[in-house]
């Protein structure tokens, strides 16, 4: 199981497809309007995302928006054999809400619920085609949707794991407390054994959690952040920071701590953008050119909900072997954790700063 694409919410799909090519630097390649939805189809590199809003209030998109603001409403996967996913998932509780379609070029796909009010479309792998473009041509320096992230309510996060484990037969791999003298959070990662999905789910574990926050202004569950990777991400974020996207901030201790260390595998050309672009580091001792970079943005609808993270996992020859960064960045979820709390504070969330 791989993902395929990401399926967006939103008021205005058009005004939202503007806003995607000017600041993120993708391309409009598709568009569709329907009796009731009109949607825009976009992507950069090997990412794509579909962009629907309603022209009626009888609709899947109108339903999700009056509970929710503007987010994502649908993950999609693709599946190696989709008759047996989806026979599975129906079996196990998932409510089928798109039976098995198939279009004239013979790309079949089906849609089961999700956690909360998401869904999960289901795409038939052929291939490695995608439902949305098939001939599209790859752009530079996004190569793939590297995890998603899903928040839960207090006291939800094992029975989300176990819906994902028992639907879409994902499995636990690492998990997470991080806490702060000011919140906490509780995060599970749920892995798909045979592709590359990766499916952190987070649930708050205390009141003023950055997670509990989303949780309020997105009115329930929902989708936190979506991981972008690169294999370039200097040029990629040079690239969006000349966009006017927006980051979050970095105090400069922290690359004041990293220095000594981070000079012994970065050339200086090198460390100096990551200071300037605003970069977190993290390795493994044991193979420090396998190196993990990653940046976040702020929130990108009005509400702090919805945010992108950019991330680039170096690959390291050890004993003859290609050896690529794992993990998340468990070195900077504290720097990460802080500088989201910075945010909460400015808004007024997590009290006075």
């Amino acid at each position: 199981m791989e993902f395929d694409h990401i399926h967006f919410y939103v008021e205005n799909a058009m005004e939202s497809r503007d806003w995607f090519i000017e600041k993120l630097g993708f391309k409009a390649i598709a568009s569709q309007t329907t009796q009731h939805t009109h949607k825009e189809i976009i992507n950069r590199g090997r990412v794509y995302f579909a962009l629907s809003s309603p022209i009626t209030s009888e609709n899947f998109v109108a339903d999700f928006l009056r509970i929710h603001p503007p987010g994502v409403g649908d993950v999609a996967f693709r599946v190696r054999d989709l008759n047996s996913v989806v026979a599975k998932a129906a079996a196990n509780g998932a409510e089928v809400l798109q039976p098995i379609q198939q279009d004239l070029q013979g790309l079949r796909w089906a849609k089961i619920s999700g956690w909360g009010d998401i869904s999960h479309t289901l795409v038939e792998k052929i291939d490695d085609a995608q439902i949305l473009h098939p001939t599209s041509q790859l752009s530079t320096n996004i190569v793939a949707i590297d995890h998603v992230v899903l928040n839960v309510a207090e006291d939800n996060l094992q029975s989300a794991l176990d819906w994902y484990h028992q639907i879409l037969e994902f499995q636990p791999q690492q998990s997470f407390e991080i806490q702060t003298d000011k919140s906490a959070l509780r995060s599970q990662v749920m892995v798909d054994p045979d592709g590359g999905v990766k499916f952190p789910i987070n649930e708050p574990a205390s009141a003023n959690s950055q997670v509990q926050e989303f949780l309020d202004a997105n009115h329930g569950a929902g989708i936190q952040h979506i991981a972008l990777r690169t294999e370039n991400i200097l040029e990629v974020i040079g690239d969006l920071r000349s966009r006017g996207l927006g980051f979050l901030r970095v105090p400069a201790t922290y690359y004041s701590q990293l220095q000594a260390k981070a000079l012994s595998y970065l050339p200086e050309v090198d460390w100096q953008k990551v200071q300037e672009y605003q970069i977190l580091l993290d390795w493994q001792e044991m193979r420090p050119e396998a190196m993990l970079l990653q940046i976040f943005t702020k929130p990108i609808f009005p509400q702090p909900t919805v945010f992108f993270e950019f991330i680039e996992r170096r690959v390291a020859w050890v004993n003859g072997k290609q050896m690529q960064a794992q993990g998340f960045g468990e070195g900077n979820f504290l720097a990460l954790f802080e500088a989201i709390e910075r945010e909460q504070m400015q808004r007024g969330s997590l009290g006075k700063s």
